[in-house]
C-alpha cells in the first residue's frame, strides 16, 4: 500500500498550526523533510533534530526487538518524517494519522514511495482505523495538543493488540507545582509570536494523570541532558496494554 491521505474532517486548529509552524521556521522544504532527522548544521533548528535523532534511534532499536511483523501507529505523525524512519524497520506497516491537513499533504507527496507507509487525515477515532489493531502507538512531540492525557491514552488503549504498548516521547512532562509557571511560559512564548489563540490548544501534562495505568519511564534525562543544546531533554514513557 502506498502512502495516501483520507480526507476526514479535521478538528480546529488545523488553520491556525500550520501558520505557526510557518513562523517558527518549522516547515521544511521537501527534500528536507525526505532527510529528516538529519539536517544541515546550519539551520536554525539543527540541535533540535540532534535530539529526536537521538530519541528516533532509540525508539527504533526498542521496536526491532519485538518479533515482526509489527503494526505501529503514530499519533500526530505531523509531516510524517517519524512515520517513514520506523518505516525502515523490517516487517513492519505503518500508520501515521493528524488532523493539520497541510503537513499530510507534504507526507503523501515526499514518501508515496514507502510500500508500507500510510497517512490518515483525521483523530485516532478516525473510521478507517475502527478496527485496527497496533503492537504499538507512538506520541511523538505530541501529546501536549491532547487536553486529556488520561483520556487520549485510555482512547489508544482500545486500539491496542493484547501486548501491546503506547510510547510517549519528545513531549515535556509536569510536577503539578510546576503546570502554572509553564503554562505562563508558554503563554508569553505564543503571545511575543503573534500567535496567542494557540494557548487554547496546548497543555501541560502531568505523569500523575498516568497513574491508573500500567506505564514505565525508559528514558530519563539528567540533569546535563536537560542543559545541553544537543542531548534529548525529555523522558520517554511506555504504557503496558492492561
Amino acid at each position: 500500500m502506498t502512502a495516501t491521505a483520507v480526507h476526514i474532517k479535521s478538528e480546529g486548529f488545523d488553520q491556525l498550526y500550520p501558520a505557526l509552524r510557518k513562523k517558527e521556521g518549522r516547515i521544511y522544504s521537501d527534500e528536507e523533510l525526505l532527510h529528516l532527522p538529519n539536517i544541515a548544521k546550519d539551520h536554525p533548528h539543527y540541535a533540535e533534530w540532534q535530539m529526536r535523532k537521538e530519541s528516533c534511534n532509540r525508539l527504533k532499536h526498542y521496536f526491532k526487538k519485538r518479533l515482526s511483523p509489527l503494526k505501529i501507529l503514530e499519533a500526530g505523525c505531523g509531516n510524517g518524517w517519524l512515520a517513514a524512519r520506523l518505516a525502515e524497520i523490517p516487517g513492519s506497516t505503518i500508520t501515521g494519522i493528524d488532523v493539520n491537513y497541510t503537513e499530510l499533504q507534504q507526507a503523501e507527496r515526499v514518501f508515496n514511495h514507502i510500500p508500507n507507509l500510510q497517512f490518515i487525515l483525521g483523530s485516532i477515532n478516525a473510521k478507517e482505523i475502527e478496527a485496527a489493531k497496533y503492537d504499538f502507538i507512538v506520541f511523538a512531540a505530541s501529546i501536549q495538543y491532547f487536553s486529556s492525557l488520561k483520556e487520549i491514552i485510555s482512547q489508544a488503549m482500545r486500539k491496542l493488540k493484547s501486548d501491546g504498548e503506547i510510547h510517549i516521547l519528545d513531549s515535556s512532562f509536569y510536577k503539578p507545582g510546576e503546570i502554572s509557571a509553564a503554562q505562563k511560559r508558554t503563554g508569553n512564548y505564543y503571545r511575543d509570536l503573534g500567535f496567542p489563540e494557540m494557548t487554547e490548544h496546548y497543555f501541560h501534562q502531568s505523569t500523575g494523570e498516568l497513574s491508573s495505568f500500567r506505564f514505565k519511564t525508559l528514558y530519563q534525562p539528567s540533569f546535563i541532558n536537560r542543559l545541553s543544546n544537543y542531548k534529548n531533554p525529555f523522558p520517554w514513557l511506555c504504557i503496558k496494554k492492561q
